[in-house]
């Protein structure tokens, strides 16, 4: 497979598509708590158990929609859906800070699942102009792209909800989102020509069908049960860290805001440095063991932290964990034609949309649970002490994988 070159302009938009959704969700890491509060007359504990059904909503609308959206993209191009998908991501953010009740911030989190669920067109545009040895770095810049995202957006959110109110981010982060679209709608170019596109099929479009379809791909069906795990151990970080560190620490959202900043500095270096240097000397294998040993570590230093300062500490470890996504994606799209990327990465972000569905619940759950007087042990790092034990399962199924497809090479 040849990739095709749809001009100099199209890793550079990918790049701001990523950075500015980013953006925009860090924009409200902040203020979420306090506009959730505000609305339900909660506290923080309370108010953590109705971030963690919003987040439930933002992860079910992905898990239908995100299969769709993939598979239109492999029938009409990706350029037409990223676009749609940014406009929507800015209705969304708009009618959230307008929101008078709390049933309308769930209105937004439908939209916004609704174009979250672009992701895997995100991915197929980049599999689509990247050679099968350049995709494990190409990839590290949407996770470099997160990363800057939360240097820059959890710091404009903190300023502007301190000085502006709690609802002004939310205003930033729609006309982020417009803005960009305007900036697709004139510089990007399609990527999967036409000769390359496939029908249509509803029977595909949805994650019981996509799974159907590709499991034709039997190494396709272990890695699917490693990234449920990575999933699982990733969404305790942004569903219960500001809820985590305001407890613990007594932080207000310009400590919450300058916490998210440190760890996007570590999350843009990692992934948009680490794939570079390590996947070529490691091999994508062995990344991704690398990345998934350092955010089980990294998740169990965060459970104990004692200190502001030991949390910030682990950071560091965190960020070494991101070299194993853009790997792990790397020998995914390895196993797939490009007419069968953008349903292969719908398939991905609707299994981890599953997940999501399952996780934030969960661990604000935990966190709600384990800080509240019925607790038997007070722990607030309860969430982060889950999330290690699904990144060790996740490495154990990994190396089971690993391990059958060595046993069937050698047969």
């Amino acid at each position: 497979m040849t990739p095709s070159h749809p001009g100099r302009f199209a890793l550079a938009f990918i790049f701001l598509t990523m950075l500015i959704d980013t953006i925009g969700l860090g924009l409200i890491l902040p203020v979420s708590p306090g506009i959730i509060a505000q609305l339900t007359h909660e506290d923080l504990s309370g108010a953590a158990r109705w971030g963690g059904w919003l987040f439930f909503v933002y992860a079910l609308m992905q898990f239908l929609c995100a299969p769709i959206i993939g598979n239109l993209s492999d029938r009409f191009g990706r350029r037409p859906v990223l676009i749609l998908s940014l406009l929507m991501l800015g209705v969304d953010y708009a009618i959230t800070g307008l929101a008078p009740t709390i049933a309308w911030l769930f209105i937004g989190r439908t939209l916004s699942g609704m174009a979250g669920a672009s992701y895997p067109t995100v991915n197929a545009y980049i599999a689509d102009i990247s050679r099968p040895e350049k995709r494990a770095a190409n990839f590290g810049l949407t996770g470099a792209a997160f990363g800057l995202g939360f240097i820059l957006g959890p710091a404009m959110g903190g300023f502007l909800g301190e000085h502006f109110g709690l609802r002004a981010p939310f205003f930033a982060a729609a006309g982020l989102a417009l803005a960009n679209a305007l900036f697709g709608l004139v510089v990007l170019k399609e990527s999967l020509p036409p000769a390359r596109r496939r029908k249509f099929e509803l029977w595909r479009a949805n994650p019981l069908g996509t799974l159907a379809a590709l499991r034709r791909y039997p190494a396709l069906i272990m890695l699917f049960a490693v990234l449920v795990m990575v999933r699982l151990a990733h969404d305790a970080l942004p569903s219960t860290w500001t809820y985590y560190t305001m407890l613990k620490f007594h932080w207000g959202p310009g400590d919450v805001a300058l916490s998210l900043v440190a760890v996007g500095v570590l999350m843009a270096l990692s992934f948009g440095v680490l794939p570079r240097l390590l996947v070529p000397r490691l091999g994508e294998t062995r990344s991704v063991f690398v990345g998934m040993f350092a955010a089980a570590t990294a998740y169990l230093g965060y459970a104990f932290a004692p200190t502001p300062m030991v949390l910030y500490a682990w950071m560091v470890m965190f960020a070494l964990g991101g070299v194993g996504a853009p790997a792990l994606n790397a020998i995914l799209s390895h196993l797939v034609p490009q007419d069968e990327q953008g349903e292969l990465q719908g398939a991905i972000a609707s299994i981890g949309s599953l997940t999501s569905i399952i996780s934030p619940v969960a661990m604000t759950s935990l966190f709600a649970w384990f800080t509240s007087a019925a607790a038997p042990v007070y722990f607030p790092g309860a969430s982060f002490l889950a999330a290690s034990l699904a990144e060790l399962t996740a490495l154990t199924l990994f190396a089971l994988a690993h391990a059958r497809k060595a046993s069937r090479a050698v047969t």
